[in-house]
């Protein structure tokens, strides 16, 4: 008797540890399955609140004076006369800004360290051959030397007049603050625009004909 009651204690006991492995087992895989129902919902929490990437790309199409917050900004001379300034030549002789008037004129003011400016002085050479017989083109290069902004000028195709500012007095009598600029001049030397972004061949073709050009 004591025997019998012995096996039904030990098969008592065989009974209970096999139905806590049963739960064992159980509680595991519930515990896998919740671990990873909430890395996914994590995950999809997480993509949607990841931000939508951005275009840094900023492409400007006006045409007008671009400026950014907290620079200096030119001065607005826009139905001025050109004021009379003297520049250099290549043989350091004297040219007077009123010795350029007379008929439509196109000023761009540049220099060798103004990235802007050695991108678009192929533009203005390209124009200068479409309208070189109907409008004067004239190169005022500030901060080099003159033989230095001739070379630079002669690499990137620009062949019209080329006088410098050696003294800073054109950039200070217009305002100008920044590079590039361009003048667009009447026959009288009235600045009627004046362009202070990178101009592309069309900006300068289109000006010139509505601002220069027009009847």
């Amino acid at each position: 008797m004591v025997g019998a009651g012995r096996r039904r204690q030990s098969l008592s006991i065989l009974g209970r540890v096999a139905v806590n492995k049963r739960v064992l087992v159980g509680s595991l895989a519930a515990a896998v399955l919740i671990s990873i129902s909430g890395g996914y919902a994590l995950s999809q929490s997480g993509d949607e609140a990841s931000p939508t990437p951005v275009d840094d790309d900023v492409t400007i199409t006006s045409n007008e004076v671009f400026v950014e917050p907290g620079l200096p900004t030119n001065d607005v001379v826009e139905g001025e006369p050109l004021p009379t300034v003297t520049l250099s030549d290549a043989a350091g002789n004297d040219v007077s800004t009123s010795q350029l008037t007379g008929q439509p004129l196109v000023i761009n003011v540049w220099s060798t360290t103004c990235e802007p400016c050695r991108r678009e002085l192929p533009a203005f050479a390209a124009v200068h051959q479409e309208f070189g017989d109907q409008v004067r083109f004239v190169a005022v290069n500030s901060g080099d030397s003159a033989d230095e902004a001739r070379a630079f000028a002669e690499e990137y195709g620009v062949n019209y007049e080329s006088l410098s500012d050696r003294n800073g007095e054109f950039l200070a009598n217009l305002g100008i603050t920044g590079l590039p600029y361009t003048l667009f001049i009447a026959s009288d030397g009235t600045i009627v625009a004046q362009k202070g972004i990178e101009l592309s061949a069309d900006n300068i073709r289109i000006t010139i004909t509505n601002e220069l050009l027009a009847p």
